[in-house]
C-alpha cells in the first residue's frame, strides 16, 4: 500500500548517508575530523525504516482490516536482494585477488551470512569491534545494519498483525512500552557488551519503533502537526541536534544509549513537524540531496568496499584528494547500481518470479563458491607462502585457560600445571602478552607452575591510568589493581618473575615513528596519576623490583623493538601493487628500521634497568635478536622466509619463539645458580 511521498524523508537519508561515509572515509580537515559522530547516520536510517514501513502496514491494517504478507515481503526482497546481491558479486573476484588466505575465509563467512540476513550476529560473535582498525579492512562489515532492518522486516509485521487482531485497543501501549524496554535494555547493554548493544536488533528495536509511533499517529490521528509555531520551530531544532551529533559524537560514548535518544529525537521532530513551505524541510527537499537520498541504498552498500579494498592496496594513504576520488567512484558505482539493478528491480512491471528466479540462481552460486573458500582455507596458494604461513593476528589472545578465557587482558590472571613447587609470574602488557603461548609450554614442560598477569599495562604501583578522552580512571591499570598484585607477589619467595613490556610508550606517552614514513600514532591516550608514595612511574618500578627481588630472581625483558609498519600488511601490499601492476616480479624485499632510531626511543628504558643492580636480576635483550644484525644498524622485521611481527609493534609467533629462546637461557642460569 502506497503511502504520500515525502521528499524531506529522501533529503534526510542523504544526510544520514552521507554522514556515514565521511566516517567511515575518516575525512581530516587540519587534523581534525568533523565526522566523528557520522556511524549515527545508521540510526537515522533505522527511524526512517521504522517510520515508513510501520505507515505501510498500519494502514493497511486500518483500511482492510487485514495485511498481505505476500505483497509486503515481495516489495521488501525487490527493495533489498538484487542490489545487494550485485554488490557482493561485484566483491568476491577483488576478495579473491588481495585478501589474505585467513580474511578470506572472514569474508566468506560474511558473505554467507548476510545472505541469510544474520551478518550482524556473525561479526559480533567474531569479536569485531566496529570501530577497530581491523573494521575498515572487512568489505561486508557494514550489512551488519541491513541485517537488523530485514530482522525487523521479518518478525515486526507478525507481531503487529498479533497484536492488531488479538489487542486492537491497546496497540500504541505495545509499541510506547516496546521502545522504553528496548532503550533501558540499550543503555543497559552499551555499558555491559558494547559489541551486543551495537550489533543486536533488541538494543535497536526502539530506534524503529520510535519511527513506528511517529506513523502510528499519524495514521490515527489523520495528520501529524497543525501548529504553525512548532512548524518552525521544531525542523531547525531537529536538525540542529542531528549535525551537533555527528560533529561532536564520539565512539566511546556508550551506544546506543540514552546518549543516541538526541539524533534519535532530532530525526523524530522532523519527520513530525516538516512542513513544505518550512526552512529546513525546503533544504531538505531540496532537489540535489532527493537525488542523493534516492541513490542511498547504493551508496550506503558501495561505500564500504570500495574504501575498504583501498585501504587494503594502500591507496588512501591519508589523502583526501584520494578519499574524495574514492567518494566520485562511489557515486558512480551508485549510479549504476540504482539504474542497472535497484530500479528495474522495483519496477513492478517486471515479472517477480524472474526477479526472485535470479535471486536464487545467485545466491545459490555465492553459497557453492564462499562454502568451497571456507573449506579449502581460503586457498594459501594464492599468496607468496610468507603471507599464508606468518599472518597471526593478535597473538597476545592465543593463550588461553582450561575454561577457554584468553588469558591476555583477564583480571584474574591465568595458572597452568598448579601441582609443581616451582613457580614463575609473567607480568606485563600485550607485548609480553604475546609471547606467553609459546612460552607456557615451554616452562610447562622444565616442571613450573606458570602464572599471566598480561593486562595491557604494566607494573607501577601506586598510580592510576586515565583515560584522557573520557577523563576516567582504567578499569584493568589502577592502584587497587597494582595493590593486589603487590600483596600478591611479596608472599612469594624463591620464585621467577618475568617483567617486560612496551616501557617506551608508557614513559613517553607517544606512539611510535620510525622518522621513514611508518608512524603508528601520535599520542597516547593514557597518562600516569600519582596517588601512593611515588612521584613516577619510573621510581614505582625501581623501587618495587628492587623489593621483589630480596627474595626471587627477576627476570626483566627489555623494549622488543617497534616497527611503525605493519610487516604483514606491507608485504600483502607489495604483493597487490605486483598484481595491479600486471607482472610477476614480486620479490620479498626485508622492512627494516633504524637501530639509532630504536636506541633513542628507547634510552629511558634502558638507564632505568641498567640501573636495577642485584644477584637475582636477569636481562633479556629482544633487540639483539632484531637489530644491527643482517643490515648495519638496522632493525629486521622479517626475512625471506619469516615475519618477526604480527603487527607494528607486537612480535609474531616466529617473533615470540625466538624471544622466549633467550627468556629460557636465563631461566637455565637461574637453575644453575640456585643448585
Amino acid at each position: 500500500m502506497k503511502i504520500n511521498y515525502r521528499p524531506e524523508i529522501d533529503g534526510l537519508r542523504a544526510i544520514a548517508v552521507f554522514a556515514v561515509i565521511f566516517y567511515h572515509a575518516e575525512i581530516n580537515f587540519f587534523n581534525h575530523e568533523p565526522f566523528k559522530g557520522g556511524f549515527i547516520g545508521v540510526d537515522i536510517f533505522f527511524i526512517i525504516s521504522g517510520y515508513l514501513i510501520s505507515s505501510i502496514i498500519l494502514k493497511e491494517l486500518f483500511l482492510t482490516n487485514n495485511f498481505s504478507f505476500k505483497n509486503f515481503y515481495e516489495r521488501r526482497i525487490r527493495r533489498i536482494v538484487p542490489a545487494l546481491l550485485f554488490v557482493i558479486c561485484i566483491t568476491l573476484p577483488f576478495s579473491w585477488l588481495y585478501l589474505l588466505p585467513e580474511k578470506l575465509v572472514n569474508y566468506s563467512k560474511s558473505v554467507i551470512f548476510s545472505i541469510g540476513f544474520s551478518s550482524n550476529i556473525y561479526f559480533h560473535f567474531s569479536d569485531q569491534q566496529y570501530a577497530a582498525e581491523s573494521a575498515l579492512l572487512k568489505p561486508l562489515l557494514h550489512t551488519w545494519s541491513l541485517s537488523v532492518e530485514e530482522q525487523y522486516y521479518i518478525l515486526f509485521p507478525i507481531i503487529l498483525l498479533i497484536i492488531f487482531k488479538y489487542f486492537n485497543k491497546k496497540l500504541i501501549q505495545f509499541l510506547i512500552t516496546g521502545f522504553i524496554v528496548s532503550l533501558i535494555f540499550a543503555n543497559w547493554k552499551s555499558q555491559s557488551n558494547i559489541s551486543y548493544a551495537f550489533y543486536f536488533i533488541q538494543t535497536r528495536t526502539w530506534e524503529l519503533l520510535s519511527g513506528s509511533i511517529l506513523a502510528y499517529y499519524e495514521i490515527v490521528l489523520g495528520h501529524r502537526n497543525k501548529n504553525k509555531f512548532f512548524t518552525i520551530l521544531f525542523p531547525k531544532i531537529g536538525f540542529l541536534l542531528i549535525i551537533l551529533t555527528i560533529v561532536f559524537f564520539k565512539l566511546y560514548f556508550p551506544h546506543p544509549s540514552m546518549y543516541t535518544f538526541v539524533p534519535v529525537l532530532g530525526t523524530c521532530l522532523i519527520i513530525w513537524f516538516a512542513e513544505k513551505d518550512e526552512f529546513i524541510t525546503k533544504i531538505l527537499s531540496s532537489k540535489y540531496l532527493v537525488k542523493i537520498g534516492l541513490l542511498s541504498y547504493s551508496l550506503y552498500l558501495w561505500h564500504y568496499p570500495v574504501f575498504a579494498f583501498a585501504r587494503i592496496s594502500n591507496f588512501i594513504e591519508d589523502s583526501l584528494l584520494n578519499k574524495l576520488f574514492l567518494l566520485l567512484i562511489t557515486i558512480i558505482l551508485s549510479y549504476i547500481s540504482y539504474y542497472l539493478i535497484e530500479k528495474p528491480g522495483r519496477n513492478r512491471s517486471n515479472r517477480f518470479l524472474f526477479i526472485s528466479t535470479l535471486s536464487i540462481i545467485t545466491i545459490s552460486a555465492l553459497l557453492f563458491v564462499n562454502l568451497n573458500i571456507i573449506l579449502k582455507n581460503g586457498y594459501k596458494d594464492r599468496f607468496p607462502e610468507i603471507l599464508s604461513k606468518n599472518f597471526s593476528q593478535r597473538p597476545w589472545e592465543l593463550l588461553k585457560d582450561s575454561n577457554g578465557n584468553i588469558c591476555h587482558n583477564y583480571i584474574n590472571g591465568c595458572e597452568f600445571n598448579s601441582d609443581s613447587n616451582k613457580k614463575i609470574f609473567i607480568l606485563g602488557d600485550s607485548h609480553i602478552g604475546s609471547l606467553t603461548f609459546d612460552l607456557k609450554e615451554k616452562i610447562i614442560n622444565k616442571d613450573y607452575q606458570f602464572f599471566t598477569y598480561t593486562i595491557g599495562c604494566l607494573y607501577f604501583p601506586g598510580f592510576d591510568r586515565v583515560d584522557l578522552k573520557r577523563k576516567e580512571i582504567d578499569v584493568y591499570c589502577n592502584n587497587n589493581y597494582f595493590k593486589i598484585i603487590k600483596k600478591f607477589l611479596s608472599n612469594k619467595k624463591h620464585s621467577i618473575i618475568i617483567f617486560g613490556g612496551r616501557f617506551p610508550l608508557h614513559f613517553s606517552n607517544y606512539f611510535f615513528d620510525n622518522l621513514e614514513g611508518g608512524v603508528e600514532g601520535k599520542r597516547w591516550n593514557y597518562e600516569y596519576v600519582p596517588v601512593g608514595e611515588y612521584k613516577t612511574i619510573i621510581e614505582s618500578f625501581y623501587e618495587e623490583i628492587k623489593t621483589l627481588s630480596k627474595n626471587n630472581s627477576i627476570i626483566l625483558i627489555y623494549p622488543i623493538p617497534e616497527v611503525g609498519w605493519d610487516p604483514n600488511k606491507k608485504i600483502s601490499q607489495d604483493w597487490i601493487r605486483s598484481k595491479i601492476k600486471l607482472n610477476n616480479n614480486f620479490s620479498i624485499e626485508n622492512i627494516n628500521t633504524s637501530y639509532e632510531v630504536y636506541k633513542s626511543r628507547t634510552k629511558t628504558s634502558f638507564k632505568l634497568f641498567d640501573s636495577i643492580k642485584g644477584k637475582n636480576i636477569y636481562r633479556v635483550y629482544p633487540h639483539t635478536l632484531f637489530c644491527n644484525t643482517i643490515i648495519k644498524n638496522r632493525c629486521i622485521a622479517n626475512d625471506s622466509k619469516n615475519i618477526f611481527y604480527s603487527d607494528d609493534s607486537h612480535p609474531s609467533t616466529k617473533g615470540a619463539e625466538m624471544i622466549n629462546k633467550l627468556i629460557m637461557k636465563e631461566l637455565e642460569k637461574i637453575e644453575f645458580m640456585q643448585k
